[in-house]
């Protein structure tokens, strides 16, 4: 029996190029055999052809046609995003380039638990973290003053009046260090994150204050953290309403750990960011903004204003394998004091020695929970240095005014009703006086048929369709045809 090549190496390339060239053409007779946005039929149906194309999962010989039949397989069974009328969730179509970078990965396999692992991948993650760490905060400024701050007198502040409250003092002449990030495995990590370091910093007695528009892995890692029961507050608007908070950083005692939402889940909608910032500088709270979502208008001229306040997070949520249109994972969490990382440090002697360290090796092992950990932070760089902040803003706008268009054609809809003027690329909309039940109907219906994606959200006490619009190629046509296929579906 010949031994089977190697991915990297003197002939990883030669042995690569036939396999490429067999998972291509089986991605495209998968997608022609699909023949649109999901496979039709159902689970049951999807579930036949999977079990039927894989067989005995661990024959005693192999079958050499193995790849091209799976590949094959989970691409006609794929619910494919870059198919315009795949549009439920935040589940974007990665671009070729940042696949490609991707597939560099998997050949040279680093791991980032240890420099001698991956000397390259290590450099490359340092040098995008702290460019997307100054992106959000900018350039490093004199430290503030810690502790938390009394409540000033007059009016309430602004932005500009804006301090780092924490438990740990420093000199006030000590200038701070610049803000750092951590690449993670998409927002949920880097939430729990999150959360941790603000354990770590104030104690386990932080009460987590966030509304019940957040995502639900905020209350869930305070559960896993095991922090007291989170305070969540009621959110009528869709957004978190800062006399709320107001009241309740008042009348709850601390510390608290405010988390506000730039994007949220079912509607894509924005915090109001620098009134929250205020009031949690007021109150000494401490702030953490999930902007797994809206984080990508950090690269649009035109809409990065949105995300005024985000710099007065001490922490920040950032997945770009939403609005960044990278594979799957690709999260950070930035963080603007870098010395809340500490609370990371793990010490394993094969992993990172003392005297390794002393010698110059970087130490690893504090950037993350994980131990093995695939350097995602290629397929960042390689795609910022393809297109550049302007290439990358202009996909933003693109899918933003996507939504807009398709906002317009539901106003414009007799049949149709809009929930709201979108604030991103999520857009909900319903039959008009269509029930709720009506509502989940059409929506499984063009599922089962595989007809379209459409998402589900629960607003204003009832169902609405939901569309996160995350393909720059749709086209118009595309949205008016979303439109007919749920008013053809709509019981009369």
């Amino acid at each position: 029996m010949s031994m089977p090549p190697l991915a990297s190496g003197p002939e990883g390339s030669d042995a690569l190029r036939p396999l490429l060239a067999t998972v291509l053409d089986a991605l495209d007779a998968g997608a022609r055999s699909r023949g649109g946005p999901l496979p039709a039929g159902g689970p049951h149906t999807v579930a036949a052809h999977v079990r039927e194309a894989l067989g005995d999962p661990l024959p005693e010989h192999g079958d050499p046609d193995a790849l091209h039949t799976l590949v094959r397989t989970l691409a006609a069974g794929a619910a494919d995003p870059a198919h315009p009328l795949c549009a439920a969730h935040l589940h974007c179509p990665p671009l070729a380039v940042a696949t490609a970078a991707d597939l560099a990965v998997s050949a040279l396999n680093p791991s980032l638990d240890s420099w001698d692992q991956a000397p390259a991948a290590s450099e490359l993650e340092t040098l995008l973290t702290q460019a997307l760490a100054a992106e959000i905060y900018g350039h490093p400024n004199p430290a503030p003053p810690t502790g938390p701050t009394p409540a000033p007198k007059g009016p309430t502040p602004t932005l500009n009046d804006l301090t780092a409250p924490t438990t740990r003092r420093r000199p006030a002449t000590v200038p701070t260090p610049p803000a750092d990030a951590l690449v993670t495995t998409g927002g949920t990590e880097a939430n729990h994150l999150a959360l941790l370091l603000a354990r770590e910093t104030h104690g386990p007695a932080l009460r987590l204050v966030c509304g019940a528009n957040a995502h639900h892995s905020l209350p869930r890692a305070a559960w896993l953290l095991g922090l007291p029961e989170p305070v969540i507050l009621p959110t009528p608007t869709g957004v978190l309403d800062p006399a709320t908070l107001h009241h309740t950083l008042t009348t709850r005692p601390g510390p608290h750990l405010v988390a506000a939402t730039a994007g949220t889940t079912d509607a894509g909608l924005i915090d109001p960011l620098p009134a929250l910032a205020a009031l949690c500088h007021t109150h000494g709270a401490r702030l953490h903004i999930d902007a797994a979502y809206g984080g990508g208008l950090l690269f649009s001229d035109r809409r990065r204003s949105l995300l005024t306040g985000l710099e007065a997070a001490h922490t920040v949520t950032l997945d770009l394998h939403k609005l960044g249109w990278q594979p799957v994972a690709a999260g950070l969490l930035a963080v603007r004091d870098p010395h809340d990382l500490t609370a990371l440090h793990h010490h394993a002697d094969y992993l990172n020695a003392d005297d390794d360290t002393e010698a110059g090796l970087p130490d690893l092992l504090g950037r993350s929970l994980r131990t093995t950990r695939r350097p995602d932070a290629l397929k960042i760089a390689v795609t910022l240095k393809t297109l550049g902040r302007s290439g990358l803003g202009a996909l933003v706008d693109r899918v933003c005014d996507h939504a807009r268009q398709l906002a317009d054609l539901i106003t414009a809809h007799p049949g149709l009703e809009l929930h709201a003027p979108p604030t991103l690329s999520t857009v909900l909309f319903r039959p008009a006086h269509a029930t709720d039940n009506a509502v989940a109907d059409i929506r499984r219906r063009l599922l089962i048929h595989g007809h379209a994606v459409l998402g589900r959200a629960r607003l204003d006490g009832r169902l609405w369709l939901k569309t996160t619009l995350l393909n720059p190629h749709t086209r118009p046509a595309d949205l008016t045809a979303l439109l007919r296929l749920v008013e053809g579906n709509t019981p009369a």
